[in-house]
């Protein structure tokens, strides 16, 4: 599969670098060399002989080497690969790669290198969700960096929240996908938001607000516009569906932190909101589970509105040059999504009907509606869908860009 091709592996500072080394043995086992790049804090965690032995080739370390710096090492490593993978990437690795030191043999191969990066973030929940990694990733994101997870779980602090490192099939997935895509891709160069899945507006501690989307439509979606070449960024509500293969993923909960990652995966030039998100929240949700008393009436919730992110993109200050919208319908279908394409400001809308059993099916029936007509789609597959739709994007931004 992948014989022949060529990674850099930078094993950084993190409890979970030992995935790096089921990593390293997938890619061997499907042809590919792995030269493995070790920071002081990953040797913390790996050592250089279980490193070495199983990427069979020397364990690079050190910047000052005399042996390695007389070939100017660090810039020949920085070149030699066909792309640069940093699994895990500590928030301290993060942060170097974002505002450019060089203070150690990797951080100087990662500002030296001109290859595709990919990079898998590892650390506790606070210092991910922490503005500063935040901000540090949304630069690398706008730089162009392929990002996969992290995903969500137990962490070794025998806590569980958002950072735990995704799993090594996933980020052999995610390289190779990198590898094997063709640079005439049609859609090389861009960068595609979607959005995708139900958000959870919480009542309390326990209960929440939510509904029965499954993601499955938002993810295909995602899923066939990497395919074209794209570099996507995924926002997703909680689902239980796979992590799309070469697709920076972004998980949230609520809809204000759906808009929030929106917003910080920008500038985009495509957004595609394909994710359920509530209309309303409750006003003030309890801190404490709320108890049911004998004899009590219900306690009432008070809602109040959702931020409109399709909305909020089609007219931010850095709008993307496609926002497409879905419109989920019980009646008038197609009224209703005309209507919407008028109030929201996107340029097209996927309207569909889930009067039917729609959410969590296979199969979607969708109209494209567009400010020049509608066209009808059969009934299709999901992934069908999506991949129609991204070729229809694809093609937008083909006629948009040949010469007239």
């Amino acid at each position: 599969m992948l014989q022949g091709r060529h990674v850099l592996l930078v094993i950084s500072g993190s409890v979970s670098a030992f995935k790096a080394l089921e990593l390293m043995r997938l890619l061997r086992k499907a042809g590919a060399r792995v030269t493995p790049v070790l920071t002081a804090g990953g040797a913390r965690f790996v050592t250089p002989h279980a490193v070495q032995a199983i990427a069979g080739e020397p364990v690079h370390q050190d910047l000052w080497s005399l042996a390695g710096e007389a070939e100017i090492g660090h810039i020949r490593l920085a070149r030699m690969a066909e792309l640069v993978a940093v699994v895990p990437a500590s928030a301290d690795f993060l942060a170097k790669m974002a505002h450019g030191l060089a203070d150690d043999l990797a951080s100087t191969v990662m500002l030296a290198t001109d290859k595709p990066i990919l990079v898998a973030p590892a650390m506790n929940w606070a210092m991910w969700g922490h503005s500063a990694t935040q901000a540090n990733m949304a630069l690398l994101d706008s730089r162009g960096l392929r990002r996969i997870g992290p995903g969500t779980g137990a962490m070794a602090e025998s806590e569980s929240g958002p950072g735990r490192l995704a799993e090594p099939a996933e980020i052999f997935d995610a390289i190779a996908a990198m590898l094997t895509a063709p640079a005439d891709t049609p859609l090389a160069g861009r960068h595609a938001l979607v959005t995708s899945g139900p958000t959870q507006e919480p009542i309390d501690p326990v209960r929440y607000i939510s509904n029965r989307s499954s993601g499955q439509q938002g993810h295909a979606i995602a899923l066939a516009l990497a395919g074209l070449g794209a570099r996507v960024t995924l926002v997703s509500g909680p689902v239980s569906l796979p992590d799309p293969a070469g697709v920076n993923l972004v998980r949230v909960e609520t809809a204000e932190q759906m808009l929030a990652a929106c917003e910080a995966a920008l500038p985009a030039d495509i957004a595609v909101c394909a994710a359920a998100v509530a209309d309303w929240r409750v006003a003030h949700a309890a801190t404490q589970k709320m108890k049911k008393k004998p004899g009590e009436a219900p306690p009432p919730l008070e809602l109040a509105l959702n931020p409109d992110i399709l909305a909020t993109l089609s007219r931010h200050a850095r709008r993307p040059r496609l926002v497409v919208g879905f419109a989920a319908e019980t009646e008038h279908v197609i009224d209703h999504a005309r209507q919407k394409l008028a109030r929201k400001g996107c340029d097209w809308i996927l309207a569909n009907d889930v009067s039917a059993d729609v959410f969590g099916a296979a199969e979607n029936t969708v109209h494209l509606v567009g400010r020049d007509g509608v066209e009808d789609w059969p009934k299709l597959p999901k992934t069908e869908v999506g991949r129609r739709l991204a070729a229809r994007i694809a093609d937008e931004f083909q006629t948009a860009t040949d010469p007239a």
